[in-house]
């Protein structure tokens, strides 16, 4: 299995997350998330998930309001590719809570590990949910650790202060 992208986009249309495993210009990443974009959110949901596009095979799934979008390889498995999005969906379930687009809106940096911790050059790492997890709780903790070193306490603590003010 190959990924060459993994993009979200909301039922507007506009860009939650973007990752690309392939070289590309920024024009072409662009106009492809463009094109694909167009071509997902036209689709009626009784039709199947699967399209082509150039020279990629594009296999998406709607979830609440997101469409998570992957262009693989023209060769690789469809089903293999929806499981990776499922998963993908229910590590950001179990680390956010029921995931909304307003999660990954504000904090995209933890959806960008997550994926970073499913996927690497475009080829799938890691398919335990429990291991990523762990993962990413080990980075909450580093970041948490260093934020105090640093004096900066908790975000929580930063943001009732600027409301104070």
């Amino acid at each position: 299995m190959t990924i060459k992208y993994v993009f979200l986009v909301s039922r507007q249309g506009k860009l939650r997350l973007s990752k690309w495993y392939s070289t590309a210009t920024a024009k072409q990443i662009s106009k492809t998330i463009k094109e694909v974009s167009q071509l997902v959110l036209a689709r009626k949901p009784k039709q199947c998930n699967f399209i082509e596009h150039r020279d990629t095979k594009v296999v998406y799934r709607k979830y609440a309001s997101l469409y998570f979008i992957v262009g693989v390889e023209l060769d690789d498995n469809e089903l293999l590719i929806l499981e990776f999005i499922h998963r993908y969906v229910e590590c950001l379930d179990r680390y956010f809570g029921n995931v909304c687009e307003l999660d990954l809106i504000f904090h995209f940096q933890k959806a960008y590990f997550v994926l970073d911790e499913m996927v690497m050059a475009g080829e799938l790492q890691e398919s335990s949910k429990r291991t990523v997890l762990r993962a990413i709780a080990q980075q909450d903790e580093t970041e948490t650790k260093e934020n105090a070193e640093r004096g900066w306490g908790d975000i929580n603590d930063l943001v009732e202060l600027l409301d104070k003010y």
